[in-house]
Parts: structure tokens; sequence; C-alpha cells
């Protein structure tokens, strides 16, 4: 099997003394793995950063063993963003996510689509906020579309409007720019309740249901933005 795609390196793990073993979000293909020969060369690994995008020649000889990739730099994405340590940790986590949460050689074009539009919103005063609908848009292109609105109650504190879930005889309470879609709001403390939320669902309706344990980069990044 022989192929030409373009796609989004989603991680790397060292595969004897000079090559690696990869992951790509490709457009045409899906999530795709392979062996890179020689990545270890400076040639290649300055520009092998998770993230970034790339054209891929993928070659395999049979369906049932792993290929091998001949990769070019496409779009340098994640230098851009070498001096953020917080950004930097965001596209490792949500690189992870999709890595995670995809099917290997199942083409998806919207999954593809949203993580090329990934890079859009990094350099917005509000990129949290958007991250954290963009991992909604994720999770509902895999099939578990967390639509607030259909299942949140409503009640008025203090002149307020608050919106709430009841589980187990008590109340969770939502933040309010996720049930309104509120692309806007920047109040630090109503988004992180807001990733920890997606956290939450994440674990009880996907990882813990398959035994996954919660990626460790997204809690680094959610350990690293509360600093």
């Amino acid at each position: 099997m022989i192929w030409s795609d373009y796609g989004f390196l989603l991680s790397k793990n060292k595969f004897g003394e000079n090559s690696i073993i990869s992951e790509f979000y490709t457009e045409n293909h899906g999530k795709i793995s392979g062996i890179i020969y020689g990545a270890t060369s400076k040639k290649i690994r300055n520009y092998l950063q998770i993230g970034n995008k790339f054209h891929i020649n993928y070659n395999s000889k049979n369906e049932n063993k792993l290929g091998y990739l001949k990769i070019e730099i496409e779009k340098i994405l994640t230098p851009l963003f070498f001096e953020d340590k917080k950004k930097l940790s965001c596209i490792v986590s949500s690189m992870s996510l999709v890595k995670l949460l995809t099917v290997e050689n199942q083409s998806n074009i919207l999954i593809y689509k949203l993580v090329e539009d990934f890079y859009s919103f990094l350099e917005n005063i509000n990129w949290i906020n958007k991250l954290i609908f963009w991992e909604l848009e994720l999770l509902k292109l895999i099939g578990y579309d967390l639509e607030l609105k259909n299942i949140v109650k409503e009640e008025i504190v203090d002149s307020k409007k608050l919106y709430f879930v009841l589980g187990n005889s008590e109340k969770k309470y939502i933040p309010n720019f996720l049930v309104e879609k509120d692309y806007d709001v920047v109040d630090f403390n109503q988004i992180f309740n807001g990733l920890k939320l997606v956290s939450d669902y994440l674990d009880k309706s996907i990882l813990r249901p398959n035994n996954i344990s919660h990626p460790k980069s997204r809690i680094d990044f959610l350990n690293l933005i509360k600093e």
C-alpha cells in the first residue's frame, strides 16, 4: 500500500537508535502510524514537533504491518509558541486527545479540519475559552455530544441566573458561558471550571468505561494554567 497525504503529528516514540514510531492525523486516511527512519538526524528532528503539519508518503507491504513514512514539513506551527509554556502545553494536550479519541485508519474530514483550525484561536486573548469549545466539538465528532442546554435546570440566586444538573441527589453547577455558548467570557474561574467539567465528562463517559487513564499531558496543562 502506497499513498501520499497531509497530516498533523500527534505523537512520536523512539524506535531503535535513529528512528521513531510516529502517529499523524491525516486528511484522507484519518489517524495513521508508521516508522520514520533517521528521525533523530538534525535535518528531521528540528521540525519533528508535535502539532506541526507534514506532507506524508506512506509505504506498507502488508496492511497488518506497520508502514514506513517519508515526511516533508508543510507548515511550521508549534515552534511559534516555544516561548509560551501554557500554549505549548495546550498543543501537546490537544494533540494527545486527538490521538486518544480517534480510531486508526478511519478517515474523518471534520476531525481533520478541526485539528487544522486549532491554531486559529491560540493568538486570541480568550484562547482558553475557545479551547473548551474546540474540545467539546471534538467529543461531538466522535459521538459524545455534551449538549448542556438540554440537560441543565435554572435557578435565580441574588438576581443572577445559575445553571445546574442534579446527580446523586446534589446539584452540580455549570458555568453559564458553556450553556449560553459565550465565546468571549474572560473570567478565569468560570473558564477553569469549564475545563474541569470537560475533564470530568471525559473521565466518566469515555475513559473510565474503557479502563483508560486521563492523559498526563492534559493534567499537566490544567496544573500549569492554575499557576
